[in-house]
């Protein structure tokens, strides 16, 4: 089963997050511009397009996919910029819920572009 075909699981706390070693072998599952970024306890990306439409277009569905994931990753919009953060905030670090919503994302970026969305990333 691909990574964004499974369910986010509600973390309840008392879960360890992962280790650096295991945020990054995760990592190995979702897009290459994802980053791991403070100590290996957040996972970031960014993404630029032509408008600020766009943008928008991509944060909704990002929203969408939260609510009904119940997993909310933090979104920072400006023109033509999204930027995403995931964390499990409850143990304040990553689990392997964060990289599903992770590939969830990527999986609703590659299809907002497909159809007819104006994109491209960058690292930042």
């Amino acid at each position: 089963m691909e990574l964004f075909q499974k369910t986010c699981i509600p973390c309840q706390g008392g879960v360890k997050p992962f280790s650096p070693e295991q945020a990054q072998a995760m990592k190995k599952q979702v897009h290459p511009d994802w980053d791991l970024k403070d100590d290996s306890t957040h996972l970031t990306r960014n993404f630029r397009f032509k408008n600020f439409k766009d943008a928008m277009a991509l944060a909704i569905k990002i929203g969408d996919i939260a609510e009904a994931e119940n997993h909310h990753p933090d979104l920072h919009i400006s023109w033509g910029r999204l930027g995403i953060e995931i964390t499990t905030h409850k143990i304040k670090g990553l689990v392997e819920s964060d990289f599903i919503f992770a590939a969830k994302v990527d999986n609703a970026f590659d299809e907002f572009s497909v159809h007819g969305g104006t994109k491209s990333t960058e690292k930042v």
